[in-house]
């Protein structure tokens, strides 16, 4: 399990947006996101970096990972 912390999500479009992100990276990903917390959590075998870069790429910069 992959935690990032996400600036700027603040709805259910937002959570969509970086679930299809992660999914274009793996398509078997889980994906879970607290909006309150800003917090996704990703069940996946791809790379950490490669998450994130979709992530960021869909125009939510990630403060931390863990």
């Amino acid at each position: 399990m992959i935690q990032f912390q996400v600036e700027g999500m603040s709805c259910g479009h937002c959570v969509s947006a970086i679930t299809k992100a992660v999914h274009a990276v793996d398509p078997a990903a889980q994906v879970s996101a607290d909006v309150p917390t800003q917090a996704v959590k990703v069940e996946s075998a791809a790379d950490r970096s490669a998450l994130q870069q979709a992530i960021e790429g869909a125009g939510y910069p990630v403060k931390s990972a863990a």
